[in-house]
């Protein structure tokens, strides 16, 4: 099985400030109902977080050097989860993918490294 990582990006005002408690609810809903169509469809989760606000980021530059409070990058969208899954069907998991895509969000999906790929 091939090892991605399923990224969700968004405005993460919408999710901590916009939302009505029935709109979280339901989005967390489309959540769950990935995770069931995933299982259902042989793909197998492995690992997956929900991010806090990017507010609370700490950014150490490239080469080291002061920690500033903050994401690197200023945007309105950031990362706010992740899946990892294991799939042996790319075009399956980003037909499952397009239930999280409903909840507003955008989502990226990106093969993991595998160990036999790095140089010795």
């Amino acid at each position: 099985m091939t090892e991605y990582v399923v990224l969700i990006s968004g405005d993460e005002r919408r999710w901590w400030e916009q939302m009505s408690p029935e709109q979280a609810k339901a989005a967390y809903a489309e959540h769950g109902r990935f995770s069931e169509e995933l299982e259902k469809r042989g793909h197998k989760i492995t690992g997956g977080a929900e991010l806090h606000r990017s507010s609370e980021t700490r950014t150490i530059p490239a080469g080291g050097g002061a920690v500033t409070e903050g994401p690197y990058a200023e945007t309105v969208e950031q990362v706010g989860g992740f899946y990892q899954v294991e799939s042996d069907d790319l075009d399956d998991l980003l037909e499952v993918c397009q239930i999280l895509a409903k909840t507003g969000d955008v989502i990226e999906v990106r093969r993991c490294v595998d160990a036999s790929e790095r140089p010795e």
